[in-house]
């Protein structure tokens, strides 16, 4: 069983700066991607970043490529998300999640079998 915990959100102005870092129990060595994702109140859950932990292959999604980065830390067991030129549609709880099985769908939330409990990200105009 793997737990998943995020944290370095906060309340920021546009065009700030935000990191946010997950930090996995165990390494999840039997699935090959870990994600962010976000969801804003009674709107659908947004896939953002994903990464290739094996060998380290990043994508973002095109609302976020150029201003986010993705990365790990396989010695901490921790993943990050560098947000830069934060926008007011940036505004979301921010998830991390893991697979657990290999797979090539890095953009599908049902692929992911855990998840942390989410942190918030506000950015005022």
């Amino acid at each position: 069983q793997v737990q998943l915990v995020e944290s370095g959100g906060g309340s920021v102005q546009a065009g700030g700066s935000l990191t946010l870092s997950c930090v996995a129990s165990v390494r999840t060595d039997s699935g090959n991607y870990m994600a962010w994702f976000r969801q804003t109140p009674g709107k659908e859950r947004e896939w953002v970043a994903a990464i290739e932990t094996r060998r380290n292959f990043t994508y973002y999604a095109p609302s976020v490529k150029g201003r986010f980065a993705i990365s790990q830390d396989n010695a901490k067991n921790t993943m990050y998300l560098q947000m830069n030129s934060l926008k007011p549609e940036d505004t979301a709880i921010y998830f991390c999640a893991a697979r657990d099985t290999q797979g090539d769908w890095w953009w599908r939330d049902d692929d992911y079998k855990y998840w942390g409990q989410g942190t918030q990200v506000t950015v005022s105009s």
